[in-house]
């Protein structure tokens, strides 16, 4: 067992220099797709509404099916990678993403929009799980922290590209053009992964594990119940939110119970018990609760506050995503010669002062404190990022390396979905207002105050987190 394990990382060590890049290409490419295809439909959200004549509620699934999907799969295709090979469903994750997205550029009607968009969130799901999962296997362990950068950068980059790209597909081609982009870049990054990427390892015949079904179909049914409570009614809780809720609570008390009896799950429970993974999971929801608050929050502040226009409300708020694309290599490289556990906290640091700042500087120096404190909180969430998704994989049971990656991607998800709902009744209540989006510039201001002074608060609880995960640690050695 010992040898098969280790001989992943032992081809990554002896393979050419060009192969390892070829690699990283691949899987770095994989994440920008997945990024992009959030970022670029939400731009075109009005345009399809008009070309479909549907409402914005309607075509607001076009994302919604989209990243439930990601959600409520994220865990079990890492798993499955896990059993019968990961780079063997990585392709077919890349093939399902191309071709659905050749599908939703072709869509005669909204329904069979939304049914693509989900197939595509699927593929996303595969790709953003096995992406991370194939590094300990394409990439020298000393490199880790460097390719867990070029990751966040790649998915940065996604991110920032998707609504100025999208607007001008729109513009001179039309909606289809912001799905039917992904073809060639699917193509290549199949291309690079079936070129570059390492054989899976051949499992022994009287090996195979069985794949959870059951398990897979109550996480699946719980996180989808949480995440439409956290989504529906942007944020304002009704008697459907309490439901779902209660549902997602009554399922993943199923899944629990599920798991602890099956000699095959599809998350060993045991592995919680061990401090460093809860923690990382614990700190990755709270700081994605952060940084999903400035989404929420900044284009109020923006435009009611400041009095921005919508191109330049756009163009500040590409500001984060363009820091986050030009630190992410930069900090899985400090990650590398300096190690995960100082990395950390200093990017958690970093992520509490930019808070604070957000919650202080507009209101002295206006748009220029609201820029500073943002070139402080997204460098710092990079560090972060690359230290704790290093710390995790480069010393993870190869055997488990897509059902832990597929969990650090769920736990980022599952704060960004309840930042937008938490983050944004926060700013409602510290607002005074009903409707932020009719409140006075003096409201918003104070709202966005008191909203970022909890997140920073957010910030310190999981510093809190990653000191008592070092002290334990120490005292365990």
């Amino acid at each position: 067992m010992k040898t098969l394990s280790a001989h992943p990382e032992a081809a990554a060590v002896a393979a050419p220099h060009r192969s390892v890049t070829g690699a990283l290409a691949a899987l770095s490419l994989a994440m920008l797709l997945s990024s992009l295809g959030t970022s670029i439909a939400n731009v075109g959200l009005p345009s399809l509404a008009t070309a479909f004549g549907a409402s914005f509620q309607a075509v607001q699934w076009i994302v919604i099916a989209y990243l439930l999907a990601i959600t409520t799969l994220i865990v079990s295709v890492g798993r499955l990678g896990d059993i019968i090979g990961r780079r063997r469903l990585l392709l077919y994750g890349l093939l399902l993403f191309t071709l659905a997205s050749g599908l939703s550029g072709m869509a005669p009607q909204l329904g069979w929009l939304i049914a693509a968009r989900a197939l595509q969130g699927l593929g996303a799901a595969i790709m953003m799980a096995l992406a991370m999962a194939l590094v300990g296997e394409s990439v020298p362990k000393a490199k880790t922290g460097s390719a867990m950068g070029w990751l966040g950068t790649t998915s940065a980059i996604g991110t920032a590209l998707g609504p100025s790209l999208g607007g001008v597909l729109i513009a001179v081609l039309g909606w289809q053009a912001i799905f039917l982009v992904n073809l060639p870049l699917g193509i290549a990054a199949f291309y690079l992964a079936w070129r570059y990427l390492p054989a899976d390892d051949r499992k022994p015949a009287g090996g195979r594990v069985a794949f959870d079904r059951l398990g897979t179909l109550l996480l699946a049914l719980t996180l989808a119940a949480y995440a439409l409570a956290m989504t529906l009614g942007r944020g304002d809780f009704g008697g459907l939110n309490l439901a779902l809720l209660a549902a997602a609570a009554l399922g993943a008390g199923l899944f629990l119970f599920s798991q602890a009896r099956l000699a095959s799950p599809l998350i060993k429970l045991a592995a919680f018990r061990q401090a460093g993974l809860s923690a990382s999971l614990a700190m990755n929801a709270l700081v994605s609760t952060v940084m999903m608050a400035t989404l929420v929050v900044g284009p109020f502040y923006l435009a009611r506050s400041l009095g921005l226009n919508a191109a330049l409300v756009g163009f500040v708020l590409a500001i984060g995503p363009i820091v986050s694309a030009l630190t992410g290599v930069p900090a899985g490289r400090l990650v590398d010669r300096m190690g995960a556990s100082a990395i950390i906290l200093g990017g958690l640091g970093a992520m509490g002062m930019g808070a604070l700042g957000l919650a202080l500087l507009p209101g002295l120096f206006g748009l220029a404190g609201y820029v500073a404190a943002i070139a402080i909180l997204t460098p710092g969430y990079q560090l972060f990022q690359a230290a704790n998704n290093t710390a995790v994989m480069r010393d993870v049971d190869p055997a488990q390396r897509g059902v832990i990656s597929g969990m650090l991607n769920l736990a980022r998800n599952l704060g960004l979905i309840t930042g937008a709902s938490f983050m944004g009744a926060v700013f409602a209540l510290a607002s005074g207002e009903g409707d932020v989006a009719i409140a006075d510039p003096v409201s918003v201001a104070g709202g966005m105050r008191i909203t970022f002074l909890v997140a920073a608060g957010m910030t310190v609880a999981a510093l809190g987190i990653a000191l008592g995960g070092r002290v334990f640690r120490r005292r365990g050695a």
